[in-house]
């Protein structure tokens, strides 16, 4: 349904006049001829857009556009003014405003903005909805997360999926970058089309070219029948590059070219294959240095990141990090036939204090080791630190700069207190202090919310 118009001016001939011309053009308009009851009329109904003289009785147009905005109202508003008056009516556009009309009124210039105005409320409206609805995920797709950096990675999604744009992914190893792109896949109008992703880091140059292009019958030794290649595989879907700045320069220069052509040849062939793909690429390293060092053609880069895409490490979404393991322990639980009701204090308390180096697989990897080596009804903190890295990294402690005091005691405690598995004599005398006020110190700072390192 289009959204309904509000016309508000003082002259009653003015408001009435435009609410039979706008309704002839199959407008729903109301009506008002003061300020006041033109506010009553938008608390109370939906409008779209507001056409509101700048000067009525009890509340004038700027002074209606205030309230509007303070109480989150969105309907666009379009000031109408006389001559003596076009400074505040700009004055009311740099606030937001969508336009201004002077007296008397060019009829042929409103009917032109009239469909702008409701299309530019209907998009706000779309967004707003969007991120209402993102704002409660805990997931998307196969994603995981609700921290405010993920909310942000799934707006661009839902943006970006239904477009042809090339994307290109950043982040570092773990981080879910396959994930990402299939996510983008299913959202787009290819959902129904192949998904096909390629390592580009897995293969040897020669193997690579064989692996994206594909080969006619007898192009090399060996080559006893023609083999399709990932570019004819994803015709009509999505073609996933990871790693692709791995890639040797020459074929870069390839894949550059199929790209801007949207057509390439086999290896031994001579007919050029004409494909319809959306590519998405992911990388894990410094691009500017990948460019600067001749690593990465920076045109090859400009084709790929029409729309670039930066995954955060798990150690700046913290957030998530409970929601993670949580999900993973009670899919390995299942998996494994194991009744696991959750994690032990000293347990949770690790796994948000550690940093997660491997991102979401090493988190992912290590709740499948730590379900499987437990016993009881609860993952406990030795299970978890069965894992080589874990112990490793667990030697060290990492106290951000304006960490206060108290926090980074906190900090040292628990750590300590988790790193000797929760022997209070060792914590005790490996912290300088007597068993006593360890234990007065952990019944304080367990009782608080899990501390970041």
């Amino acid at each position: 349904m289009q959204a309904k118009i509000l016309v508000a001016d003082d002259e009653r001939h003015i408001a009435e006049g435009l609410q039979m011309l706008l309704a002839d053009d199959g407008y729903e308009v109301d009506t008002a001829t003061d300020g006041e009851a033109a506010w009553e009329l938008i608390q109370g109904g939906e409008y779209g857009l507001v056409l509101a003289d700048l000067r009525m009785p009890q509340i004038g147009g700027l002074e209606l556009f205030a309230r509007m905005r303070k109480a989150g109202i969105t309907s666009e508003l379009i000031i109408i003014t006389g001559a003596a008056s076009v400074d505040s009516a700009v004055e009311a556009m740099r606030e937001g405003a969508y336009d201004y009309l002077e007296k008397p009124l060019n009829i042929g210039r409103l009917k032109a903005l009239l469909p702008k105005a409701l299309e530019a409320y209907r998009v706000k409206q779309a967004n707003r909805a969007l991120e209402e609805r993102i704002a409660n995920l805990t997931r998307f797709g196969n994603l995981i997360g609700q921290s405010e950096e993920m909310r942000r990675i799934y707006t661009m999604i839902e943006a970006a999926a239904p477009t042809n744009a090339s994307i290109l992914i950043v982040g570092e190893s773990g981080t879910g970058k396959e994930l990402v792109a299939e996510a983008i896949h299913n959202k787009s109008n290819r959902a129904k089309g192949p998904f096909i992703a390629i390592n580009c880091a897995a293969f040897p140059r020669e193997i690579l070219e064989n692996e994206l292009f594909g080969h006619e019958k007898g192009a090399f030794t060996g080559a006893l029948n023609e083999k399709p290649g990932c570019f004819e595989l994803a015709d009509g879907g999505t073609l996933f590059l990871d790693e692709v700045a791995e890639m040797e320069p020459d074929i870069q220069v390839k894949l550059l070219r199929a790209l801007e052509a949207r057509s390439f040849r086999r290896l031994g062939g001579k007919k050029e294959i004409q494909v319809d793909i959306r590519v998405v690429s992911a990388t894990n390293k410094h691009l500017k240095k990948a460019i600067d060092a001749g690593e990465l053609r920076e045109d090859l880069y400009h084709r790929l990141a029409v729309i670039p895409l930066d995954l955060p490490p798990l150690r700046e979404r913290r957030g998530d990090i409970r929601v993670l393991a949580e999900t993973f322990l009670r899919r390995f639980s299942e998996e494994n036939g194991k009744n696991l009701k959750g994690f032990s204090p000293e347990a949770l308390e690790f796994i948000n204090a550690y940093r997660w180096p491997g991102n979401v697989r090493e988190l992912k990897n290590s709740i499948e080791r730590a379900v499987i080596l437990a016993h009881g009804d609860e993952v406990r903190l030795t299970d978890l630190r069965a894992n080589e890295q874990i112990l490793s990294e667990d030697r060290e402690l990492r106290i951000p700069v304006g960490t206060s005091v108290e926090q980074a005691e906190r900090i040292l405690v628990l750590k300590t207190f988790s790193f000797v598995e929760g022997d209070h004599h060792r914590a005790a005398s490996m912290l300088g202090i007597d068993e006593d006020e360890l234990r007065t110190r952990l019944a304080q700072f367990m009782s608080l919310q899990p501390a970041g390192v």
